[in-house]
């Protein structure tokens, strides 16, 4: 049994990381100690890694929820799982065609500003002062 300190580290979070997933409800309710201490196991470090590894690829709490019951349910088709990394795949396009635009205006911005040597001609300042 660990205590949620131990169990932090092992994930690689912070202890209100596992406080949080627990207040949404993603980590099941830990076992208490006689001293009233979370006592928590191999099952859920296995949940909170789950769960760690879903948002470094930007999953949200509801996508991981909807993942979460299906891993805890394993009899159930993946069809569901496949439609919701699709979604996924859709709006991390999405991202990136919006930072290759971001990336073109800042390009741009930075090229405004090539030859000026104090911030009164600074290309950049004048460009952020401007209705877009």
């Amino acid at each position: 049994m660990l205590r949620i300190g131990e169990l932090a580290k092992r994930a690689d979070c912070l202890v209100q990381t596992v406080r949080f997933y627990e207040s949404e409800g993603l980590l099941l309710e830990p076992a208490r100690s006689e001293g009233n201490f979370r006592l928590y196991d191999d099952t859920h470090l296995k949940r909170l890694l789950f769960i760690r590894r879903c948002r470094a690829k930007d999953m949200t709490l509801a996508e991981i929820q909807q993942l979460l019951s299906f891993r805890d349910r394993p009899e159930l088709d993946c069809g569901e799982v496949n439609s919701l990394v699709d979604s996924h795949i859709i709006q991390v396009r999405a991202k990136i065609k919006e930072l290759r635009e971001l990336e073109r205006e800042l390009t741009d911005l930075r090229r405004s500003c090539d030859t000026a040597r104090t911030a009164r001609e600074c290309g950049i300042l004048k460009g952020l002062a401007e209705p877009a």
